[in-house]
């Protein structure tokens, strides 16, 4: 079964079963601060899961784009991937345990509509119950009724700590306990296991999950339960890449066909055969990371040194150091990156037509990097070949230190000094000391970054732990600020200009759009006059629900491309009587009247690649 047939046969399952197909959401969340990307399928979902009304209904199906970072160190294992996509349905205040674990057995076991799995190698775990919430029995109960009724016999239904079945997006929010299936990808294990057989098998990825329904029935306030939602939902999924892996009959995600394209080119750059094992994680990596590379420029992430920015550089320089392992020429990044978009380009067309701009993006910070990484390398070249006098800014006395040679140790502040100042990456830091025979003083290390800790990397690990949404009115009024600057901008530099990125946060916000020139002074003047015209004028803002043709033929204004459901969302800012000025698709929320804003200032106009302006903006 190929991935597209994979992805087909996984929505019109549920479609069958009443759910309405969604389109997946940005990598970026929409108004939220608190966190840099979606890392689950439930994270767009979370005001519906708090109780707000989905246009689309109770039941729901999609696969959601995710990026997760604290893993990054397992990429080019079997499993892990930094991007992913989610499939998950759902059930708003709808059906509940018994129908979400039958129809996860279903869809994983039947021939004619789901997965077609073996049964008898299927094994399930749910929660062993804690001071939050009492042990599952019932889902254990309906797990026993469907072995029982398809004959699979044998030890397969573990009890397991909140560690590993109890599912919440941070400390406050929607969370509950969860079931989840594993699947024998070796074949040999079709009897059943003790648990603790079922544990040594999961450590060593024998047993692979491939599915998670998540019962979200409680709230947490501050890491502990409050009380339970006013309605029960059902939040299941599953990696995208994992289920392919294992419907293929492989045993790791990048021998199936959602990577072939992307890993034939990389061999056919490198000049090594696949081979030995670091050769072949350098090869994963690369995969990996270009391939949410791509997707983070699609969705309008730019290197930077802080935020999504930031975590994008990182991919692009990680993929550059591990290119150069290979053997791979300067500048042939890209190539991949086209692979990449081959392969995604049906199910993601956007990716196709922001094609320029990916690959215009992952070409110019290759280059900048390259020049950084022979620096960083003859610099520490010259530091470990030959006695050199290095100034230690961080002793009180100001002295300059000779490095010893002799003990083969590099001091703590060298390699954080070539890590910040030069860019040098860590993981060449250790590659060359290793070679060299050095050790490395990686505790001294460790105290500088505690000492001058990097700015851009503190404050990305902060957004990580908000978990939800931030809905503070700071977030509010930046993120109506927008529709207000985007109507100006059309006003004054023509409707040519469309929206193709955003980002909020506590701080300012981002907007990035469509045009061919660097604004004028003037420019900027009256569209920050029009702004802060309309917030004087105290107009409301409102929304409504209404069917996608309908928000289409009163010209409300949308991203050109990206997928919207059959209803849909549009705020409008202006009244019934005199007309509104400003009509978006848009899944909110906003301030209630343009008043509550302050006064808007534009801080800086840029450009960000050819044909796209960036506009960095202020209320104070």
């Amino acid at each position: 079964m190929t991935s597209a047939e994979i992805r087909q046969r996984f929505i019109q399952f549920f479609e069958k079963r009443g759910h309405v197909a969604l389109p997946s959401a940005s990598l970026v969340p929409e108004n939220d601060p608190s966190v840099l990307f979606n890392t689950a399928g439930m994270q767009p979902l979370v005001p519906y899961l708090l109780g707000e009304k989905h246009p689309q209904g109770t039941r729901l199906v999609n696969f959601q784009k995710c990026v997760r970072t604290g893993d990054i160190d397992d990429i080019g294992d079997n499993t892990h991937a930094t991007f992913f996509e989610m499939m998950g349905n759902w059930s708003l205040g709808d059906y509940f345990k018994k129908d979400a674990i039958n129809w996860s057995y279903e869809l994983l076991t039947s021939k004619e509509e789901g997965f077609g799995l073996d049964p008898q190698r299927l094994y399930v775990t749910c929660f062993e119950g804690d001071e939050n919430a009492p042990r599952d029995e019932e889902s254990a109960q309906i797990w026993k009724d469907i072995f029982e009724k398809n004959n699979v016999t044998g030890e397969r239904i573990y009890f397991m700590s909140a560690e590993s079945n109890w599912w919440q997006p941070g400390p406050n929010g929607p969370c509950g306990p969860d079931t989840e299936m594993f699947y024998d990808i070796t074949g040999t294990m079709t009897s059943g296991l003790t648990k603790e057989e079922y544990m040594k098998a999961d450590t060593e990825q024998k047993v692979v999950e491939i599915w998670n329904d998540v019962f979200m029935e409680y709230v947490k306030k501050d890491g502990k339960v409050v009380g339970k939602l006013e309605s029960k939902n059902v939040d299941t999924g599953s990696g995208f890449e994992r289920v392919t892996m294992v419907l293929q009959g492989k045993d790791n995600i990048y021998d199936t066909d959602i990577f072939e394209l992307i890993m034939a080119k990389i061999v056919e750059l490198g000049s090594e055969e696949l081979g030995s094992g670091a050769i072949l994680k350098s090869k994963r990596i690369i995969a990996d990371h270009l391939r949410a590379s791509v997707f983070l420029i699609c969705d309008g992430v730019l290197p930077d040194n802080k935020d999504q920015g930031y975590v994008l550089r990182r991919l692009l320089r990680r993929s550059v150091n591990h290119a150069n392992k290979l053997r791979i020429e300067a500048g042939k990044l890209t190539e991949i990156a086209k692979a990449v978009i081959e392969t995604h380009r049906e199910a993601y067309p956007t990716i196709l037509e922001r094609k320029d701009r990916i690959l215009n993006t992952i070409e110019e910070e290759e280059a900048k990097f390259r020049v950084t990484f022979e620096r960083g390398f003859k610099k520490f070249n010259k530091i470990i070949t030959k006695p050199v006098f290095y100034y230690d800014e961080h002793k009180p006395d100001n002295l300059t230190e000779q490095l010893d040679q002799s003990d083969k140790t590099l001091p703590g502040y060298v390699i954080f000094d070539l890590v910040t100042t030069d860019g040098f990456p860590i993981e060449s830091i250790k590659e060359i000391a290793k070679e060299k025979g050095l050790v490395l003083d990686m505790k001294g290390f460790e105290e500088e970054f505690k000492n001058h800790q990097d700015l851009s990397r503190a404050g990305s690990e902060q957004k990580f732990k908000g978990g939800l949404g931030d809905t503070s009115e700071t977030s509010l009024r930046y993120h109506t600020a927008t529709h207000l600057l985007n109507f100006a901008l059309r006003e004054i530099l023509g409707t040519h200009v469309s929206q193709k990125g955003s980002n909020i946060t506590a701080e300012r916000m981002r907007f990035d759009f469509s045009h061919g020139a660097k604004m004028t002074d003037e420019e900027k003047k009256k569209v920050e006059d029009i702004v802060n015209q309309k917030i004087q004028e105290a107009h409301p803002v409102i929304f409504r629900e209404m069917p996608k043709e309908e928000a289409e033929k009163i010209d409300a204004v949308h991203v050109f491309g990206d997928k919207y459901g059959d209803v849909v969302k549009v705020y409008s800012i202006g009244n019934e009587t005199d007309g509104y000025f400003s009509q978006e698709f848009c899944g909110g929320p906003h301030v209630a009247n343009t008043s509550e804003l302050g006064h808007f200032k534009i801080a800086k106009e840029e450009a960000v690649s050819q044909g796209v302006r960036r506009i960095k903006a202020v209320l104070e």
